[in-house]
C-alpha cells in the first residue's frame, strides 16, 4: 500500500477530525433540519467540495427531495426534486444500496446527469445511503464542478456521516413517537379524572336526594357524611385533571377549593385556609382532601353547638422540609378525658386515623381552648 503524502495525511486527519465532531453533535441533535444542514457543511468542508446536498426519499411519487444543502443557488433546498430511478446518481445509490461515485459525469454511461447538477456546471459526485433500522431515509451528496477524484477514502468519510445522521433520525422518530403515546396518555388520564368527578358528583347527588327523603335522623346524617366524603374525593379529581403535571397537585389551590365547597355546606362558619403555593405528589391528595374533610365536617358539627365560628385550615412548612398541617376552631373544645384510641370506636375518629396511617403522618390532638387535630407530613419521602 502506498504511503500517504504529508497533505494527504492532513486531509485524513481532517476528515476524522470533522466526523468525531459531528457525532457528538448528533447525538445531542433535537432539530432534525438544522442537523442535517450542518451535515452538508461539514461534509462539504471535509471533502473540500463546492457542493452538499442531503436528499430525503419520498416513496410516493418516487423522487428525492433536497432538504439540505452548501453551494447551491436559490430555491434548491426544500424545493428541488432529483429523480429516484436507476438513471440517476443519487436513485442509483438508494436504489441498489451501495456508494456511487462518478468523477466525469460527461462520461457516465451508468446513469444521466440531473438537470439541477448540470445547472450547476457539476462534474463529479460521491453518493452514499442514509439508513436505518426503519429503512432508507434517503441519500447524501457530495458534487464539484472542478477536476479531481472522490475516493474510497471520500466514501468512508461520508458514509460515517451517513451512518450518524441515520442513527440520529431513528431516535429522534423514537422519540417523537415516545412523546405522543405520552401526550395521548396524558390526555387519557385527564379525560379519566374528569369523567370520575362528573361520575362522582352523581353520586353525591344521589346520596343527597336519598337524606332528604329519610326520616330517620341517624341515617339522614350518615348520608350526608358520606355524600360530604364522595364530594371531597371528586373535588380532587376535578383538581387533578386541570393541573399542568398530572404527577402532581398544587397544595394552596387544592386546599383553598376544598374550603371553599365545604363553606357552601357549612353557611355561618367561617371556614378559612392557609397554605403555600407548593406540589404535593397526587397519590396524597385523596387522602389528604379526605383528612381534611373529615376534621372540617367534625368541627362544624360539634365545635359550636347551637351556632357558628371560624374553622381554621392551615398548612405550615417546617424547617426539617416537613408540612405540618392542622384543623383547628376556637368552640367548645374535646370532652375532657378525650382519648383518641377510644374515640377510634366511631367512624370518623376511625377514618381520620386511618388516612393518617395513609399520609405516613402522626396525628396530634390538642383540646383545651378550641379543638386542633395535626399532622406533620414528610412530602418528600412520598
Amino acid at each position: 500500500m502506498a504511503e500517504l503524502s504529508r497533505s494527504d495525511l492532513a486531509y485524513r486527519l481532517t476528515q476524522q477530525k470533522i466526523l468525531s465532531e459531528f457525532g457528538v453533535e448528533a447525538l445531542r441533535a433535537d432539530d432534525l433540519g438544522r442537523l442535517l444542514q450542518r451535515a452538508t457543511e461539514l461534509c462539504a468542508e471535509g471533502m473540500a467540495a463546492q457542493f452538499c446536498k442531503a436528499l430525503e426519499y419520498k416513496p410516493g411519487h418516487d423522487t428525492l427531495l433536497v432538504i439540505a444543502g452548501v453551494g447551491w443557488g436559490p430555491k434548491v433546498v426544500g424545493h428541488a426534486l432529483v429523480g429516484a430511478d436507476l438513471a440517476s446518481p443519487a436513485g442509483y445509490a438508494l436504489k441498489t444500496g451501495h456508494p456511487v461515485i462518478s468523477n466525469h459525469l460527461e462520461n457516465e454511461h451508468r446513469f444521466r446527469t440531473p438537470q439541477l447538477m448540470a445547472d450547476h456546471g457539476v462534474r463529479r459526485a460521491l453518493n452514499v445511503l442514509i439508513r436505518n433500522r426503519e429503512g432508507d431515509f434517503g441519500v447524501l451528496e457530495v458534487d464539484d464542478s472542478r477536476e479531481g477524484q472522490f475516493d474510497e477514502a471520500d466514501i468512508a468519510f461520508m458514509q460515517g456521516f451517513a451512518n450518524l445522521l441515520g442513527g440520529a433520525i431513528e431516535r429522534q422518530r423514537a422519540e417523537a413517537r415516545l412523546q405522543a403515546a405520552l401526550d395521548r396518555q396524558e390526555l387519557l388520564t385527564r379525560e379519566m379524572s374528569h369523567r370520575v368527578k362528573n361520575s362522582l358528583a352523581t353520586v353525591a347527588g344521589l346520596l343527597s336526594l336519598q337524606a332528604r327523603t329519610t326520616e330517620d335522623q341517624q341515617a339522614r346524617d350518615a348520608l350526608t357524611d358520606a355524600r360530604s366524603r364522595v364530594e371531597a374525593v371528586a373535588q380532587v379529581h376535578d383538581q387533578l385533571w386541570r393541573q399542568p403535571d398530572l404527577g402532581a397537585v398544587e397544595l394552596s389551590g387544592f386546599l383553598g377549593s376544598l374550603c371553599e365547597k365545604l363553606r357552601e355546606s357549612a353557611p355561618g362558619h367561617a371556614i378559612t385556609c392557609a397554605a403555600p403555593a407548593m406540589p404535593i405528589p397526587a397519590d396524597l391528595a385523596i387522602p389528604l382532601g379526605l383528612f381534611v374533610n373529615e376534621l372540617v365536617t367534625n368541627a362544624v358539627k360539634y365545635a359550636y353547638p347551637g351556632g357558628h365560628g371560624p374553622v381554621r385550615v392551615e398548612a405550615v412548612p417546617e424547617s426539617d422540609g416537613t408540612v405540618r398541617l392542622s384543623v383547628s376552631d376556637d368552640g367548645v373544645g374535646l370532652p375532657e378525658g378525650f382519648d383518641t384510641a377510644a374515640a377510634r370506636r366511631s367512624l370518623g375518629m376511625r377514618v381520620i386515623h386511618g388516612l393518617a396511617r395513609q399520609l405516613g403522618g402522626e396525628l396530634a390532638v390538642e383540646g383545651t381552648k378550641g379543638a386542633r387535630f395535626s399532622l406533620t407530613l414528610d412530602l418528600g419521602a412520598a
